[in-house]
């Protein structure tokens, strides 16, 4: 099936007599009237419920869906996008291990890793995903764990070179890991292209409706742990009894142990809640995005035109920088975002943030809604200057989230807020 179709069709399979519509299993604890299945569950040894902390019916769902479009072996549903983030490098990661990362991620993902996992003795570089193959391996070291990148860089809007950075990990036996939030699997399936691990923030297009802060880890199955770099899948987990996760669970070891270690230990559940609403939103994400996209591009040409414009980025348009990758890997579309600059600088900025009518300022990106915000004083403040530039985060850039309104309503009110500079 074409992905627009998993969205709605994959994940939940009613039964004959059952809802059509996948139902919210508000449950935290599962009965069960056999002793020693209970024991079984608990060895990892039978397929079942036995706490929401760790799996939950409402949750599979969504992870089923997920897991469908992505062309992965499975997936968890997590408490935020940052958890996803978290769950994907300390599956892998411990103390004294190296991650090597793109430098033009997310304000919040650095500062993840460049503060609170290096206080836990996890190591980071980031470097910068337009050097060449042989600089970004000068990076490698012994220790090295994963390599971690974004499909659509923000708020840089860089598009990722796949076919460089997959090679880079694996001539060195590392596994890629990406986020994927801004491209979302309806745009982009990061796993056809050499990634191993996908991480969202399903807060952003896959709720697509502002109401459920939410994230997932998905695994593709394809990456092999039994090198003798990753003695954790390939060695006894005592608290398992002695269980080695590539021998008992084969190509599905990473997304296993991510379940019942780090979920187990750590709870960064998603609520079967918000789980039953970021279902529903997905289901309609394909529609939404289409329209993103259809309303991005015409924005972006319209700003490239504006006299008032300083600059555009937008990863569809022929004169960005990233244009030869989108064509390559985002044929559907750039996504939703735009960001610009206004001549003025950051003043003249914010009396555009300050005079839009439709658009709303808000800690927020990626639902079907029209939001301005100013990265550099507000989602990157805690960067330092030299940090922002290398996230791609200039002193005047404004972040625009295209909604799914008519596109001419958002053109006027950016028009219009663009006339009191």
């Amino acid at each position: 099936m074409h992905t627009a179709t998993k969205c709605i069709q994959s994940g939940y399979k009613p039964k004959n007599g059952e809802p059509r519509v996948a139902p919210l299993i508000q449950s935290t604890t599962y009965k069960y009237d056999d002793a020693d299945m209970v024991a079984g569950l608990f060895d990892l040894k039978v397929a079942g419920h036995m706490y929401s902390r760790i799996s939950n019916p409402t949750c599979g769902y969504l992870e089923e869906k997920i897991t469908d479009m992505e062309g992965g072996v499975g997936a968890i549903a997590l408490s935020s996008g940052q958890s996803a983030s978290l769950f994907a490098v300390l599956n892998l990661a411990s103390d004294g291990d190296h991650i090597l990362c793109m430098s033009n991620l997310y304000g919040g993902t650095f500062n993840l890793f460049n503060t609170t996992l290096r206080k836990l003795g996890i190591s980071f570089d980031f470097v910068n995903p337009n050097l060449s193959i042989e600089k970004m391996e000068s990076y490698i070291k012994e220790n090295t764990k994963a390599v971690f990148g974004e499909t659509i860089g923000n708020p840089s809007l860089d598009v990722l070179d796949f076919e460089k950075v997959s090679t880079l990990a694996h001539r060195n036996g590392l596994p890629l890991i990406i986020d994927n939030t801004f491209a979302t699997p309806h745009l982009c399936r990061p796993f056809e292209h050499g990634a191993d691990i996908i991480i969202h923030s399903s807060t952003k297009y896959i709720d697509g409706h502002a109401t459920c802060v939410g994230g997932l880890l998905v695994d593709s199955g394809k990456f092999d742990y039994t090198s003798g770099r990753f003695p954790e899948f390939t060695t006894a987990d005592p608290s398992y009894h002695g269980l080695i996760y590539t021998e008992a669970f084969g190509n599905q070891a990473f997304i296993v142990k991510a379940r019942v270690t780090l979920l187990r230990d750590l709870g960064a559940v998603m609520s079967p809640f918000n789980a039953y609403l970021t279902n529903l939103g997905a289901e309609t994400l394909a529609v939404r995005m289409d329209r993103h996209c259809e309303n991005a591009l015409t924005i972006a040409k319209y700003l490239e035109k504006h006299p008032k414009i300083a600059w555009v980025n937008y990863p569809g348009l022929e004169t960005s920088p990233s244009y030869k990758f989108t064509k390559k890997y985002l044929p559907k579309g750039a996504s939703g975002i735009i960001t610009f600059g206004v001549k003025g600088g950051v003043e003249a900025g914010k009396t555009v943030i300050n005079s839009v009518k439709l658009a709303t300022l808000v800690v927020h990106v990626g639902d079907l809604r029209t939001h301005l915000l100013h990265p550099a004083s507000m989602t990157h403040r805690q960067l330092s200057a030299e940090d922002q530039i290398k996230a791609g985060v200039s002193a005047d850039l404004i972040r625009l989230s295209v909604g799914i309104e008519n596109v001419d309503d958002i053109i006027e009110d950016l028009n219009n807020a663009l006339t009191n500079i």
